[in-house]
């Protein structure tokens, strides 16, 4: 009788495989999965309002802008743009778009283009990282500020298959910025009819080569191939899963046992251990750890305080007795980069830090008012935030508080409500260009988090962006950083991050150490 069931049963399935051939006209090819710690839970799905590394990994699965980044390079490569050229006067882009379509079909156009990067310049739209459209389109920061219009922003659509850009001024950097979210080309069909929910997973459209699955907040989000996606055939993962975990040592734990192919970032607890390992993956990064000053609270909004507390970090002692991942120390914001040599900032003196606190008005740290350091909540941020209180109380005798938030929060608390006397900061260059740090330090741009104001500052800024590429470009942006770092001590600067990764690239190709950390789905395959 069993025998007779189990019979049964595989004439049905074998039914039921020869039924779903004759629906599709071939067999399917099982294609691998692939799991990773994300970090955070993603505040959003919404291009123009993503502003965290972890929302940029699932904007490069479900979504694809005019161009994206090389995987080795991270310059910009084509995408939903076959190509483009640049007038003779640096002036114009021009961008030959594909025939391709939005995962319901719905086709894209040069005119989609417009309205997606109209829609994220919108000041209804809120969109922090808007600055960076600003500082290279013309009319862009007018409308954006609401103080333009529209129709005066230099973008157009040509016609259906040509869009075209207007720049401020030469920018050679324009293009590599492009493959940023906030660039994004969105579904205008789809968010014209379902508003703020088009997010949701039952509404989401895309354009990119997954598209989304499933997304159960604190659980996990999985995106599968989008069958649409131009260029489909070359997709070579049947899954991607997002983990929201935010801590390193769990994220650990779980690739130890092949629950997850690639975590990003490492615990420091095991850091002697997981450098033995053959699996874990160390490169150099544009990108840099920091706090921040809120330079209109008391008592940072004097100068003096500000550089005392960074003359009192030994960054050194840092990276080698505390990260120990191969951190780089640094006195600059802005890593060195190709043409750009950073100018040094404050760098270890604790005799200069007391002489400072004390003209200040507090010697000894006598009368030094309550502060409280915020950060994220992760072991890292942690033991560093308490490598700081400790060399604060030693070395000027102020005592600070810790507070540690979950990211969410953290981020509101940092980038909305400003309300905060100081805080970790991290940043991976967008693109390969000082600007990439510097630009986020304008007044008025939404990602000043500390409020940071200086007319000499924003003039030298825009007088780079006039500049064409070459030395005096390069040199008036140093100007700019050492007015912020050295001379304002707007922020701290610890050290330029490596690219600390656990992945078995045994068995995964199409994933290689770049300098902006960026890795796009579409070309990660396993190996045969």
């Amino acid at each position: 009788m069993k025998t007779i069931k189990r019979a049964a049963i595989l004439v049905a399935l074998a039914g039921a495989a020869i039924l779903s051939m004759s629906q599709t006209g071939n067999v399917p090819e099982a294609k691998p999965g692939f799991v990773i710690a994300n970090g955070w839970e993603p505040n959003t799905l919404d291009p123009s309002l993503m502003s965290g590394v972890p929302e940029f990994r699932i904007f490069t699965a479900l979504f694809e802008g005019l161009v994206v980044n090389d995987p080795r390079t991270s310059r910009a490569v084509p995408g939903v743009a076959e190509s483009w050229s640049v007038s003779p006067d640096g002036l114009r882009i021009t961008f030959r778009l594909r025939e391709c379509t939005w995962s319901d079909g719905t086709p894209i156009t040069a005119r989609t283009v417009v309205d997606s990067w109209l829609r994220t310049l919108d000041p209804v739209t809120g969109s922090e990282y808007a600055y960076m459209i600003n500082m290279v389109v013309k009319g862009a920061e007018a409308f954006n500020y609401g103080e333009g219009r529209a129709s005066d922003v230099g973008i157009r659509a040509v016609d259906d298959r040509t869009f075209e850009v207007q720049l401020i001024s030469p920018m050679p950097y324009a293009v590599d910025m492009m493959a940023q979210p906030v660039f994004a080309i969105l579904p205008m069909h789809v968010i014209r009819t379902r508003g703020e929910s088009w997010t949701q997973p039952r509404y989401f459209t895309g354009n990119g080569p997954f598209k989304l699955q499933s997304w159960k907040p604190q659980e996990a989000l999985t995106v599968v191939p989008n069958p649409r996606y131009w260029d489909a055939g070359n997709v070579s993962l049947g899954k991607v899963t997002f983990l929201p975990i935010e801590d390193s040592l769990t994220a650990y734990y779980k690739f130890k046992a092949g629950e997850i192919d690639w975590a990003n970032g490492i615990p420091l607890e095991s850091i002697d251990e997981i450098r033995l390992r053959p699996d874990y993956r160390v490169s150099p990064q544009v990108a840099t750890y920091y706090y921040i000053f809120n330079v209109t609270r008391k008592p940072f909004d004097d100068a003096r305080v500000r550089k005392a507390l960074a003359l009192a970090l030994d960054m050194q002692t840092l990276v080698d007795k505390v990260t120990k991942g191969g951190q780089l120390p640094t006195t600059s914001l802005v890593p060195a980069m190709d043409g750009y040599e950073p100018p040094p900032g404050n760098g270890f003196d604790p005799a200069l830090a007391r002489k400072l606190l004390a003209d200040a008005g507090y010697p000894g740290g006598k009368g030094f008012p309550p502060v409280t350091l915020m950060y994220n909540t992760s072991e890292g941020h942690k033991k560093i935030a308490e490598w700081v209180q400790e060399s604060w109380k030693r070395l000027l005798g102020i005592s600070v508080s810790l507070r540690n938030m979950e990211w969410g929060t953290f981020l509101d608390m940092r980038q909305s409500t400003h309300d905060f006397q100081l805080c970790r900061a991290g940043w991976i260059g967008d693109y390969l260009d000082p600007t990439t740090f510097l630009d986020m330090f304008v007044s008025g741009s939404g990602l000043n988090d500390g409020l940071y104001s200086n007319k000499e500052y924003d003039r030298l800024i825009r007088a780079a962006a006039a500049l064409p590429a070459g030395p005096e470009r390069m040199e008036t942006l140093r100007k700019a950083e050492d007015l912020l770092v050295r001379v304002d001590q707007a922020v701290i600067p610890f050290y330029n991050y490596v690219q600390q990764d656990l992945i078995d690239l045994e068995s995964w190709d199409g994933w290689f150490p770049n300098p902006l950390g960026v890795h796009p789905w579409k070309f990660i395959r396993p190996k045969d």
